[in-house]
């Protein structure tokens, strides 16, 4: 078991591909013996954070009910999957200061691509004027400057992404597991 966990924010438009690796990512870290959970900005919405609507500042009140608990998770040793737009970058930067142990994942691809995989309807319903406040549409979506992963949905496979996180999930644990055994060498 971790003595800490790790938050691994992914964040992107709707319809990059956040929610498919973090499934693909839940599923190999559950199979490897970590404690691992998910938290996806569709489920939490529906759950924490019905009365909210999609202004500023309710978006930002959104990712700090989900930080909140991704949070309060990381400290009892589980790593947390939280795919979220969170399209708001002083409040990911918010997210990663509160949290600590964490990893951000840009799920990048263009927005033509998120409009052809659109299950949601959410960007047609944007074109047709029926939707407001969407994030690539009518609202900001700020790119993260250092996510310490970047996956390109539209160029590799869920299987090369999800790869790519987990391995630096691994390596910032056995980073982590280095020092605290360097650490305990000097202390004798």
């Amino acid at each position: 078991m971790l003595d800490r966990g790790l938050t691994v924010w992914l964040t992107g438009l709707s319809s990059a591909g956040k929610t498919t690796l973090s499934d693909a990512v839940f599923r190999e870290l559950s199979s490897r013996g970590y404690r691992v959970e998910q938290l996806d900005g569709d489920v939490v919405r529906q759950h924490l954070s019905k009365e909210l609507g999609f202004s500023r500042e309710d978006r930002e009140e959104n990712i700090r009910r989900i930080g909140f608990v991704a949070e309060l998770l990381t400290r009892q040793g589980v790593i947390v999957l939280v795919s979220a737009i969170s399209p708001y970058r002083s409040i990911r930067d918010e997210m990663r200061k509160r949290i600590g142990h964490f990893l951000e994942v840009h799920v990048d691809a263009p927005l033509e691509v998120c409009e052809q995989r659109d299950r949601k309807g959410i960007y047609r319903g944007a074109r047709a004027g029926e939707l407001r406040s969407v994030t690539g549409i009518d609202d900001p979506y700020e790119v993260p400057i250092a996510a310490e992963v970047v996956c390109q949905t539209n160029l590799e496979t869920v299987e090369e992404s999800s790869t790519r996180i987990l391995r630096t999930v691994e390596d910032r644990f056995k980073r982590v597991k280095s020092s605290r055994s360097c650490e305990e060498e000097m202390a004798v």
